[in-house]
C-alpha cells in the first residue's frame, strides 16, 4: 500500500482497555479486554460507536491488553475493510511492543536476546490482525479521567466480573454511561474529539510473522 492510497482510506479511532481482577496474584484470576470504536461519516458529518468486550477465567493484565486490540482489529475486519486506525490504550505493553519491539523480534526470527518472549503466540496474532491497516498507537495516562479510556475500562471490568462476550460489536451505550459518570463527577472533561482533520501518523509497515508466507 503507497502513502498516498492509504491516505485515502476511512478512519476509525479505537479506545481499548483491558483488566485482571487479583493480577499477579496465585490462583486463577479473571480478566477481561474491551473498548469503543469510533466512526465519522464526512458527508453527513454523523459520529457512530460501537463496543466490544470479551473474557478470560484466568490471565493477565498484559494478556488483557493484547487481546484487546486484536479483538478490536477482527471486529473492523470482518467484512473485509482496511482501515486507518488511531489507536488508544493505557498500556504502555501494548504500545511499545507495536511500536518498538515487535521490530527487533521478527529480525531474530521472533526471539529476544534474553529469555522467551511473554505472549508471542498474541504479539503475532496482533501484527497479523493490524497489518492489513494503518495504525497510530497512541498512549494515554490510565485512570486519568480520559471520558472514552474510562468508559473501555468499564466494559472491561464488567468482562472480567461477569466472564461475558459481546461477539463482535455492539451499539454503544457511552452516551448513557458518559451522562451518569457526569452526573457522578468522575469524569469532568469533554470526550476526545473524532481526530477527523488532525494530522494522522501511522507507525511504519509491521513485520511478518512466523504464520505468514
Amino acid at each position: 500500500m503507497t502513502e498516498a492510497t492509504s491516505t485515502e482510506l476511512p478512519l476509525v479511532a479505537i479506545y481499548a482497555d483491558e483488566s485482571c481482577l487479583g493480577n499477579g496474584r496465585e490462583g486463577d484470576n479473571p480478566g477481561g479486554a474491551a473498548g469503543v470504536i469510533e466512526y465519522m461519516n464526512a458527508a453527513t458529518e454523523r459520529l457512530t460507536r460501537w463496543d466490544y468486550w470479551i473474557s478470560e477465567p484466568s490471565t493477565t493484565n498484559n494478556r488483557m491488553a493484547l487481546r484487546s486490540a486484536i479483538e478490536a482489529f477482527r471486529v473492523i475486519g470482518r467484512k473485509g475493510g482496511i482501515f486507518r486506525v488511531l489507536f488508544t490504550s493505557d498500556s504502555q505493553y501494548l504500545v511499545k511492543g507495536m511500536t518498538e519491539w515487535v521490530y527487533g523480534w521478527a529480525a531474530r526470527g521472533w526471539t529476544r536476546k534474553v529469555g522467551p518472549i511473554e505472549n508471542l503466540a498474541l504479539w503475532q496474532d496482533l501484527v497479523d490482525a493490524a497489518t492489513p491497516h494503518r495504525t497510530q498507537w497512541q498512549w494515554v495516562r490510565g485512570h486519568a479521567g480520559h471520558p472514552q479510556n474510562e468508559y473501555a475500562n468499564d466494559l472491561a471490568v464488567a468482562a472480567a466480573k461477569e466472564q461475558t462476550s459481546s461477539d463482535g460489536s455492539r451499539t454503544s451505550e457511552f452516551d448513557t454511561w458518559l451522562e451518569a459518570q457526569r452526573t457522578k463527577k468522575r469524569v469532568k472533561v469533554d470526550p476526545a474529539p473524532f481526530p477527523l482533520g488532525r494530522p494522522f501518523v501511522a507507525a511504519r509497515p509491521l513485520p511478518r510473522t512466523t504464520s505468514r508466507t
